[in-house]
């Protein structure tokens, strides 16, 4: 599961690519367009502000903006940014590998095998899908009627 942050990230993001040269865009705007609470979108937009991914500028007429085209940021840029990798465990991660506890050794592990796979192919994929990319909004969920 992504982490709130992450996900507050990624419609924080997608809000500033919708207004791409558009200019400043407050962050009151994003908090209430976007559902995020205030203070921890403060905190999320000073991290991505120090991270280059972003432009603030303080004053009335202050605001953010991204500070790259939608096209060059991809989704799998902020997951990173936010969450520190992409793998589900922590012995699948490419960058920030680590032996998980309490499991088999790794070469005799076939979750970890899986893991590898399932990272490789959500990095593949996330790392194709740009802020600039449309993305089609699917069909809600129909609830199971209980069965009589």
């Amino acid at each position: 599961m992504l982490s709130q942050k992450t996900r507050y990230t990624i419609r924080a993001f997608q809000h500033l690519a919708d207004h791409w040269g558009k200019g400043q865009v407050q962050l009151a705007d994003i908090a209430e367009a976007q559902n995020i609470p205030p203070k921890f979108l403060t905190v999320i937009l000073s991290e991505m502000a120090r991270e280059g991914l972003l432009i603030s500028q303080r004053g009335r007429d202050g605001g953010y903006q991204l500070a790259l085209p939608p096209i060059d940021i991809s989704y799998g840029d902020l997951v990173r940014l936010t969450r520190g990798s992409l793998a589900l465990v922590p012995c699948a991660a490419r960058n920030a590998h680590e032996q998980c506890k309490n499991c088999l050794p790794e070469a005799e592990c076939r979750m970890r095998s899986l893991m590898l796979k399932v990272r490789d192919d959500m990095a593949a994929i996330l790392d194709r899908i740009t802020l600039a990319d449309p993305i089609k909004m699917e069909p809600l969920f129909e609830k199971e009627e209980a069965a009589e």
